[in-house]
């Protein structure tokens, strides 16, 4: 059987298979980026759902338009004033996810052999959307206060086949690191200087536990080049499969054309639903005790790593969002971590997926949202354990 070239771009996602290990009772797992189940407003959408179908069932269950449910979309820019942008719900493109707004704009502007420009590391999911369009990545390095923009105009003078910047300025994932100020300003004026587009992936960016809201890039985008995907997989039901794309109307139309062939629209019952929740109830209750819970996991895990790990070993401290960023000394493989890891019962995800181009091995990420306060601490004396015994050897 022949197959498609791009096939040999598309390989399964390492965190994938390591969440199936996971799925085992007995695991105490940092691996996946999952909310806490329990917080799920289960009884809410209960009452939602038998409200949406009695009262537009026919339309809810109907095809629907690919651009999404105006008054969904209208909710949401309203939302997106918090980051200072100024939408209107027809600026704005509900997708099946935000994986989905990824998988588009590698269909929108990617060209095969073009180069992406991202984050050193990135995350995985957009890697392996852009891989498939066979692509090529330059890594900007990055420290505490975001991509280092000197990194950045040196690559851009060099390589004039750039095509895209990807970038998660609030929170990184996989890192947990917020971009400054200046950081923001300063991509903006490279991507004007340079003529290129921006993908500012935003899925965490409510979540924040410590300090105030920096303006999104999109709020600072002066030359209408900034892409802003968003989601409720984080803030609300990941199960729902509800993102969005916010850009000018020129790029808004490139993504709807990608989006007719690839599934027609997002559910409708889906987008009537969280529109029904909005409108029944309070949405920013709801996630300000999402952000009390995690605020406290991160907290926990900070303070257990702290006590637990050896000194040897870098983390990084988010502000919010969902991960903390472990650097290992040189030499040591997080994948062979793992399995000793695994011994133990406890789960996270090696590093090295997360650098599209290879190398550093010598990193891991833990997710702390997920797994109860005590299964935190243990979990980390676990690692401990672990990582005592092989920065000892």
């Amino acid at each position: 059987m022949k197959y498609a070239n791009r096939l040999e771009n598309m390989k399964a996602s390492e965190i994938r298979e390591i969440l199936k290990l996971t799925q085992l009772p007995d695991i105490i797992s940092f691996a996946g980026g999952m909310p806490a189940p329990e917080l799920f407003p289960i009884e809410e959408m209960k009452k939602i759902t038998v409200k949406v179908l009695e009262e537009s069932g026919q339309k809810a269950l109907q095809y629907s338009t690919t651009e999404g449910f105006l008054p969904l979309r209208e909710k949401i820019a309203d939302r997106m004033k918090k980051f200072g942008i100024n939408a209107k719900g027809e600026d704005i493109l509900i997708t099946s996810g935000s994986q989905q707004g990824l998988d588009f704009a590698g269909k929108v502007f990617l060209n095969p052999k073009n180069i992406v420009i991202c984050e050193s590391p990135s995350y995985l999911g957009a890697i392996s959307a852009f891989k498939s369009y066979e692509c090529e990545f330059l890594e900007v390095a990055t420290d505490d206060d975001g991509m280092i923009m000197e990194d950045l105009e040196k690559k851009l003078e060099a390589h004039p086949e750039v095509r895209l910047i990807y970038v998660i300025p609030d929170f990184q994932n996989p890192t947990g690191k917020t971009w400054s100020l200046k950081r923001r300003k300063k991509l903006i004026e490279l991507a004007n200087k340079y003529d290129l587009p921006i993908i500012e992936d935003n899925p965490y960016g409510e979540l924040r536990y410590d300090g105030e809201i920096l303006p999104s890039l999109k709020a600072l985008d002066t030359e209408e080049r900034v892409v802003f995907l968003g989601s409720f997989s984080k803030i609300f039901c990941p199960g729902l499969r509800l993102g969005w794309v916010y850009a000018s109307k020129e790029i808004l139309e490139k993504f709807v054309l990608a989006k007719q062939p690839a599934d027609a629209h997002t559910s409708t019952m889906a987008q009537m639903e969280v529109n029904a929740f909005m409108e029944n109830y309070d949405l920013d209750h709801h996630v300000e005790k999402l952000k009390e819970v995690y605020k406290n996991r991160r907290d926990l895990m900070l303070n257990t790593i702290k006590e637990t790990f050896p000194k040897e070993i870098n983390y990084t401290h988010p502000e919010g969002g969902l991960f903390i960023w472990v650097e290992l000394p040189k030499g040591i493989d997080a994948k062979e971590l793992m399995k000793k890891s695994l011994e133990k019962k406890v789960a996270f995800v090696p590093g090295g997926s997360f650098f599209p181009n290879g190398g550093n091995e010598n990193t891991f990420r833990l997710n702390y949202s997920n797994m109860t306060d005590e299964k935190i601490v243990e979990g980390i004396r676990r690692l401990g354990e672990v990582l005592n015994i092989e920065i000892s050897k």
